[in-house]
């Protein structure tokens, strides 16, 4: 399912009103985080507005596809970004990170996985690999399912294509929304049918689907180590220096792929908890996470964050 004609129109308008921004201190402006559509960003993001704005900032989750979300970066209309998953994102971010605009910053979940997959019933048939694939052509229908428009791992599944590489050339990527793709892989996989998609952990697809990642790829693609991953914090240029008090809080925010993937769970266990209130719910019931997070960290008016914190937390 491609996005509709409504919400690319919605994007491009976000994306015109951030670029034409004007350039003032952004020290007394809001302070807007990236976001794209992926459950663990959201969460991710949703968690550090709700701490933000809980410590007396004024902040905001901005939703933009990955390359906008650089583009905004770079011309300092965009604050941040949690979800630089490297090194399969390297092809969008390492253009911004060499000339400066957007600094790389901090790792906040190491232990990460994003590459192709399949369901378990795909493997144990054969396909292990992606030497693999081509040989299952025809059970797959030429095709290799990513998700939104613009996304990393779509591009790198595109020039795969584009290349031949592992005899790929036949197969189409077919872009579809993160739900979209993750219902039609369910469907598929308790129908027995056959298909390779991108998966990555942490993510409740790995609770809610029989599934295995492939081996076999590459330092093109999504690096040598079978996909293995770290997601980093990315910064603009500036910000750093702009707000050192929140700069320490993003540098203290690591999320532990167990955590993440108990969230995730806990959202699809229960229709009542949305991203923030699922995530919340997980830092009330354990506090090492966010006490870790906030050492060293100031509210907005220079007073200690972590008591004001935590009566936020009790009154959930």
């Amino acid at each position: 399912m491609s996005f509709s004609l409504r919400r690319s129109l919605s994007v491009l308008v976000l994306a015109v009103a951030l670029f034409t921004l004007p350039p003032t201190a952004h020290a007394a402006q809001k302070i807007k985080i990236a976001s794209v559509s992926w459950t663990g960003v959201t969460i991710k993001t949703e968690l550090a507005v709700s701490l933000l704005k809980s410590i007396g900032y004024d902040a905001e989750n901005v939703v933009l596809s990955v390359p906008i979300a650089y583009a905004a970066m770079s011309t300092g209309d965009v604050d941040a970004f949690l979800g630089n998953w490297m090194p399969s994102m390297a092809n969008v971010a390492d253009k911004f990170f060499d000339n400066g605009t957007v600094i790389k910053y901090s790792p906040n979940m190491p232990g990460a996985k994003y590459t192709l997959a399949v369901p378990t019933s795909c493997a144990k048939a054969g396909l292990k690999d992606f030497n693999d694939i081509a040989r299952f052509g025809d059970k797959l229908d030429w095709k290799i399912y990513g998700i939104e428009p613009g996304n990393d791992g779509n591009q790198i599944i595109q020039s795969m294509i584009d290349a031949d590489m592992f005899g790929l050339g036949k197969f189409k990527l077919v872009q579809s929304s993160e739900v979209a793709m993750l219902s039609q892989v369910q469907s598929y996989a308790a129908q027995g049918k056959w298909i390779v998609f991108l998966g990555w952990s942490p993510h409740s697809m790995n609770e809610r689907i029989d599934m295995t990642y492939l081996t076999g790829s590459t330092e093109e693609t999504f690096g040598p180590d079978d996909g293995s991953a770290t997601v980093w914090t990315n910064l603009r240029r500036g910000f750093a220096e702009d707000n050192p008090n929140v700069a320490k809080l993003f540098k203290n925010m690591v999320f532990p792929v167990p955590m993440m993937n108990q969230i995730m769970t806990a959202i699809k266990e229960d229709k009542s908890l949305n991203f923030r209130t699922a995530g919340l719910k997980w830092l009330k019931q354990n506090p090492a996470t966010w006490e870790g997070w906030l050492d060293g960290v100031t509210t907005a008016d220079g007073k200690p964050a972590t008591p004001v914190f935590k009566a936020y937390l009790e009154s959930r």
